[in-house]
């Protein structure tokens, strides 16, 4: 259990933090919630009548997208793109998806390679390509939930106001909608920016996301 630990420490740190965070901002949002129900003279709502409405589902789901978007963004586009002196970036003359040999595949696998890195084919291909395409799908995913989920919450105000509820490709299309999109979107593009532009000039020791502390500031591709 131990060596468990150690060996997967970030996946179990951040999975507790991960489920800490979603029950604080479940009781908080409850909490919230009935408040306003007060403040509109309705009724309060049990805790597990709030954790199943479309209320709480699209706060979760607008957050969960924009994280998915803005990995599979910085995935896709620190292959293309590169940012001198930052360890995020690889240096110039590597710009693009690389060759085989530096990819370790085709006939430069190895005995530990994965079994798909060996295949060939479609296999290798899908697999050089799988976690772009797993970020992208669950960015997906989670977009449809937050337009559905905003969707019904949007609607079930409306019907209090007794104003018309909208179709869905109308609330898509809403200010509603964007407003929740965007203000999570520009949040990460401005935290992935700070990070490669930030690391090229200060440095954290012992953390493979910053240069070693003495590394000179234009050196790229280096990590700690």
């Amino acid at each position: 259990m131990k060596r468990f630990l150690r060996d997967n420490g970030l996946s179990v740190a951040f999975g507790l933090l991960f489920v800490l965070a979603l029950v604080g901002q479940a009781l908080a949002g409850h909490a919230d919630y009935n408040n306003q129900q007060l403040v509109d003279g309705g009724a309060k709502v049990s805790l597990w009548t709030f954790l199943t409405s479309s209320t709480f589902a699209v706060d979760v789901a607008e957050n969960w997208q924009s994280e998915y978007l803005q990995f599979f963004l910085y995935i896709f586009a620190t292959v293309w793109l590169v940012q001198r002196g930052s360890p995020e970036s690889k240096p110039a003359e590597k710009i693009g998806t690389e060759s085989d040999e530096e990819q370790l595949v085709g006939a430069h696998t190895t005995a530990r390679s994965p079994k798909w890195a060996r295949a060939g084919g479609w296999r290798t291909a899908v697999f050089s390509r799988s976690l772009c395409l797993t970020m992208a799908a669950l960015f997906l995913l989670s977009w449809t939930a937050q337009a559905i989920a905003g969707w019904s919450a949007h609607n079930a105000e409306q019907l209090a106001q007794l104003a018309d509820p909208l179709t869905l490709p109308q609330y898509v299309a809403s200010a509603d909608f964007w407003n929740r999109t965007l203000q999570n979107w520009q949040s990460e593009f401005l935290a992935l920016g700070s990070m490669a532009v930030l690391s090229v000039y200060l440095r954290q020791r012992g953390s493979p996301e910053s240069k070693p502390v003495g590394t000179p500031h234009d050196t790229t591709d280096a990590t700690g």
